[in-house]
């Protein structure tokens, strides 16, 4: 939640950030369905804007669909958010981004997964093993198309997390929030199983302290998702 929901640096138009970091937290699980998000003063605060920029966001996001506001005792802002409507969103993105940009992308991702998986295997300790398994293994054992993506996600985190770079960590969370949804979309083609033994694979070869197969296998996960990615950016401008 820190991580995702931590102040913008600036950059950008603040709604348009807000919007982002809060639809980020919803795609990665932070904030599930049907939970209320913190008050409009306490997120404000969190994401260091104003409370009249939060609200402006707010709007954007009910008429996305992601939230809904209740009035009165007990009101406040919800998630909601289902399936359907995060891959009706994530394809309408895809057809947005050109794919010089879907490149651009997954240079940064490759840049990014491949370090942070080199210096987990460096820097990480027993716990940090026990982490990536235990997700690795709740891909593998879910068959809910949301839970995959979000433990797709928090995985690739987690290995951020274990380079002990809070700087790698604070990028991952970015890429995951721009790039999960997209990955994840039917489209796409990932297989649960294929995916959680990829990932099993990496977190054998950091508890192993492999660095250079750990950053391999990191890199040519996120090599392989910015393929298809392409190709079915290429596929839908042909249609």
């Amino acid at each position: 939640m820190g991580a995702v929901l931590s102040p913008l640096d600036g950059a950008g138009l603040r709604t348009d950030a807000v919007v982002a970091r809060i639809s980020a937290a919803i795609g990665l699980g932070v904030i599930t369905d049907g939970e209320q998000l913190p008050s409009e003063i306490d997120l404000a605060n969190q994401l260091g804007v104003s409370t009249m920029t939060l609200r402006e966001a707010l709007a954007v996001l009910r008429e996305q669909g992601l939230v809904h506001t209740k009035r009165g005792r007990g009101g406040g802002s919800f998630v909601r958010s289902s399936a359907e409507a995060v891959n009706t969103r994530s394809l309408s993105r895809l057809q947005q981004l050109s794919v010089e940009e879907l490149r651009d992308i997954g240079d940064e991702h490759l840049a990014v997964a491949g370090t942070a998986a080199m210096l987990a295997a460096r820097r990480g300790v027993a716990a940090d093993f026990a982490r990536l398994r235990a997700l690795a293994q709740r891909l593998a054992d879910s068959d809910d198309a949301v839970q995959n993506r979000r433990a797709d996600s928090r995985f690739q985190i987690e290995v951020a997390v274990c380079s002990q770079s809070a700087r790698l960590t604070r990028a991952e969370v970015n890429l995951q929030a721009e790039l999960s949804a997209l990955v994840w979309l039917p489209q796409v083609g990932i297989q649960s199983p294929e995916r959680a033994g990829r990932h099993l694979a990496l977190s054998m070869a950091i508890a192993g302290e492999d660095e250079v197969e750990a950053r391999a296998l990191a890199e040519e996960r996120s090599a392989t998702d910015v393929r298809r990615l392409i190709a079915l950016r290429m596929e839908l401008i042909r249609q």
